[in-house]
């Protein structure tokens, strides 16, 4: 009789045995095919390991394995993303030095994974807080400072006046710190900022490339936002000033009823003397604004404010008519022109605004489609349906009749324009007032010109000798040391750069390290890079939808131009795992109480039946509430498993041969695809078949094997006990199984529309064809025209129309 499963003992004796082993190194000169998996890594907290965590590292771990087994070199590397605020504010609490607590955490982080069998290659370990690796961020700095993409100038910035550092655009949430939640505040201050502005278009087009999340690809596109349009000068009555605006709908001119210029547009200062009430409600109005942040000023849903400038009257180019100026802030002067002219019978705010005011509203295009309605305020608290889209014009003098699209250009053309694109994404701000970051390698001279450190004295360390509390500014500016170095390299009166880098920073470029981790003289040998990277299958949170994500894609485009490497696109495929919640349906947090530990489910259940667990509990990318209870469904399973080591028999393939070729098919085809908790199911139901049946010893051999990448410690025991190889996948023989067709979702213009099923090797032709054909899809794609369609195989059609159907 087989002895009980003891999972303690075994899991102990196989994480043993594979670090003993180094058995997940990945190899630099194997001829197989690479593949390189990746995890989000992350900041290494004193909280420890969490079981949404757990998630996404099993997740990756399991594909992982998988491909080693269908003989692939695969590189599974992990780091710690170990500088910035979290690791900071941890240890302003305990008040322990950051590097001390960060490395504390590392260690707890490091076993908790080593007790969940996760498959890494620890020989390629970093930390992006060892001057080992931030030399390499520092040499980015300079990289991108050398070709004119880094430099420092006076801006408007966000501040968190409790973090006591600036945030960049993309750090602020409704108008607060994303870390802390505080009320973000404007500030006029030098920093430093990349240029990732350069790169929009090729940010927004390369999405194209990539096999990402729909959605996520959408919320890229949203913040880089391109808009094609029309600048459009409208002159000043009485003036030889005139206003410059951008708009996407040249269309609507004959409907434009005023203009608006954005409190911090420079052409207000030159008509100051001509504005009547700029003493009495401009100039109040602009200080107001200034302690708005732009999110502030772009929230959905509140009143718009403004001020009109009295004695000032533009002239619309296209009809002569003399229309009001207003100053308000809904127009930000960092996007487009900093001046719009405005359309309230085609415009959501242009229509709250005009509400506001009593301003006139006049339509200008028909009404081809009533679900292209907003709605907008009226006046009278009530609300009405505008129509936003484009059709055929009306009340528009000579262009009256003419489509919208064909309008544009005429209309542009006929006034004096020219068409032109902007873009809503800003530089990306890089310095923090904070401690715990890579020190930017500058330094001033006696006039107070910046000079970049040279390369040979790179890493330029993080000062030790300071205090590393936040005081509003750089607590590097207290440090004793970092003056006397820079004073003896440089010379007396230098002195130096005293913010550090964005974190940000220091994770936008690592996974090009994994690919050559103990690398001294570069960042990464180009051969390493071009045998290891792009990275294959990239797996994290989708709160990283626009920063991180958008930041690593900017270095790999400059890395590419400038010849370092031939790709320009850093993650080819990216999955996010959802979030799991606690068994109350909330948000796990420590101060609800309603945390799970991993440490306590794999002490009492193993971490075999937390990895089925957590991968049975619903799709990868679904939000899933924890339920005790169903771990012990896991459990049982697991332990059915290896009970079976009784029924095996030396028969032939019988009574389970066609359960057998199914599984082996379907859980190859699940695990492909990240379907892991169909794969299990797949796999329960041969267990349930072969308890009431007969197993032989190749299908047994085969269970394990399809099981192994999902439960590593006992799958690893019993193929020891039975003298069998895990080694190799097994392959389907599917010559005489049924075909089943799969369920494929259908998007238009990011919105799922309806379910098709398509069989498995149906061609991107057939699959666009037949989703085209769905009753529900058509209607939709007749709502404008088909810009682009993609199809996914096996997971997804999207579809881009024109005009976005609401």
């Amino acid at each position: 009789m087989a002895l009980k499963y003891d999972h303690k003992a075994i899991e102990k004796k196989w994480q043993k045995k594979w670090a003993d082993e180094n058995a997940f190194a990945a190899s630099d000169s194997s001829d197989k095919q690479k593949l390189y998996i990746l995890d989000m890594f992350p900041y290494p907290s004193g909280a420890g390991l969490h079981v949404g965590h757990v998630e996404g590292y099993t997740a990756t771990d399991i594909y992982s394995r998988f491909k080693r087994m269908q003989g692939y070199n695969v590189l599974h590397p992990m780091g710690w993303d170990a500088f910035g605020l979290p690791a900071e504010n941890y240890a302003i609490k305990t008040g322990v030095p950051p590097v001390k607590t960060t490395d504390e955490a590392i260690k707890t982080f490091t076993r908790q994974i080593n007790s969940l069998g996760l498959s890494y290659d620890w020989s390629r370990e970093i930390g992006t807080h060892t001057p080992e690796y931030y030399k390499w961020t520092q040499w980015f700095f300079l990289f991108l400072y050398n070709k004119g993409l880094a430099e420092k100038r006076r801006a408007k910035v966000n501040w968190c006046p409790k973090d006591q550092t600036v945030l960049a655009n993309e750090q602020v949430v409704n108008g607060c710190c994303e870390r802390c939640g505080t009320e973000v505040v404007q500030k006029d201050l030098e920093q430093w900022f990349f240029k990732i502005t350069k790169y929009a278009d090729a940010l927004v087009d390369d999405l194209d490339q990539v096999d990402w999340p729909e959605s996520t690809k959408i919320a890229q596109r949203n913040w880089i936002g391109r808009s094609e349009g029309a600048e459009i000068k409208f002159d000043i009555s009485n003036s030889s000033e005139s206003i410059t605006v951008f708009t996407t709908r040249a269309d609507t001119i004959f409907g434009a009823t005023y203009l608006v210029l954005a409190p911090e547009h420079p052409l207000l200062q030159k008509l100051k003397n001509h504005i009547e009430n700029w003493e009495s409600e401009v100039l109040p109005y602009m200080e107001v604004v200034k302690n708005k942040t732009d999110i502030e000023r772009q929230e959905e849903g509140k009143e718009k404010t403004g001020v009109e400038l009295k004695g000032i009257k533009a002239i619309n180019p296209a009809n002569q008519e003399e229309i009001p100026v207003f100053v308000a802030d809904y127009v930000l002067g960092n996007y487009g022109t900093g001046a719009i002219m405005a359309v309230p019978a085609h415009d959501r705010r242009d229509r709250e605004f005009a509400d506001v005011f009593g301003l006139p509203i006049r339509k200008v295009v028909e009404p081809g489609n009533p679900r292209i309605m907003e709605t907008a305020k009226l006046k009278s608290g009530s609300t009405e349906d505008i129509f936003v889209g484009e059709n055929i014009l009306i009340n528009s003098g000579d262009f009256t009749g003419l489509q919208s699209a064909e309008a544009k250009k005429k209309i542009t053309e006929a006034v004096g324009g020219k068409m032109v694109k902007t873009y809503r994404l800003r530089d990306w701000l890089i310095s923090r007032q904070r401690y715990w970051g890579a020190p930017i390698p500058v330094v001033y001279d006696p006039e107070g010109k910046p000079h970049a450190v040279p390369e040979e004295h790179l890493p330029w360390l993080l000062p030790t000798d300071v205090e590393f509390k936040p005081t509003g500014t750089s607590p590097l500016g207290q440090s004793k040391e970092l003056l006397e170095r820079t004073e003896k390299i440089f010379g007396i009166g230098w002195k130096p750069e005293i913010d550090t880098m964005d974190t940000f920073v220091c994770s936008s470029w690592y996974y090009f390290r994994f690919a050559d981790p103990r690398n001294s003289k570069e960042f990464a040998s180009k051969e390493a890079m071009q045998k290891w990277l792009p990275v294959d299958l990239y797996v994290g949170g989708a709160e990283h939808t626009v920063l991180h994500l958008l930041y690593s894609r900017f270095i790999t485009k400059v890395l590419q131009q400038e010849g370092y490497i031939t790709f320009g696109e850093p993650f080819k495929k990216l999955r996010h795992q959802g979030i799991i919640l606690a068994e109350d349906g909330n948000k796990m947090s420590k101060s609800k109480g309603n945390v799970i530990n991993p440490d306590d489910v794999v002490a009492t259940y193993g971490a075999d039946t937390l990895r089925v667990y957590e991968m049975f509990m619903g799709p990868l990318e679904a939000m899933k509430p924890w339920n005790t209870q169903n771990i012990l469904g896991a459990r049982r399973f697991l332990e059915h498993v290896w009970d079976l080591q009784e029924k095996v028999t030396d028969g032939i393939a019988g009574a389970m041969d066609m359960v057998h070729r199914k599984t082996v098919e379907k859980v190859s085809s699940d695990l492909e695809h990240l379907k892991f908790n169909t794969a299990i199911s797949a796999l329960m139901i041969f267990v349930g078949e072969a308890k009431r049946k007969e197993i032989n010893r190749a299908q047994y051999e085969d269970l394990l094997r399809l099981l192994s990448p999902l439960a590593p410690h006992i799958t690893s025991e019993i193929a020891e006990r039975m003298g069998y190889s895990l080694d190799a996948w097994p392959q389907p023989n599917t010559s005489d199984l049924p075909v089943f067709n799969t369920p494929i979702a259908i998007q238009v213009n990011g919105k799922l529309r309806a379910t098709i099923e398509l069989p498995p090797a149906a061609t991107q032709e057939e699959a666009l064809a037949a989703a085209r054909k769905d009753p529900a899809v058509a209607r939709w794609l007749a709502l404008g025209k088909e810009e682009k369609a993609v199809y996914v195989a096996g997971r997804i059609i999207s579809f881009a129309v024109s005009t976005d159907p609401v």
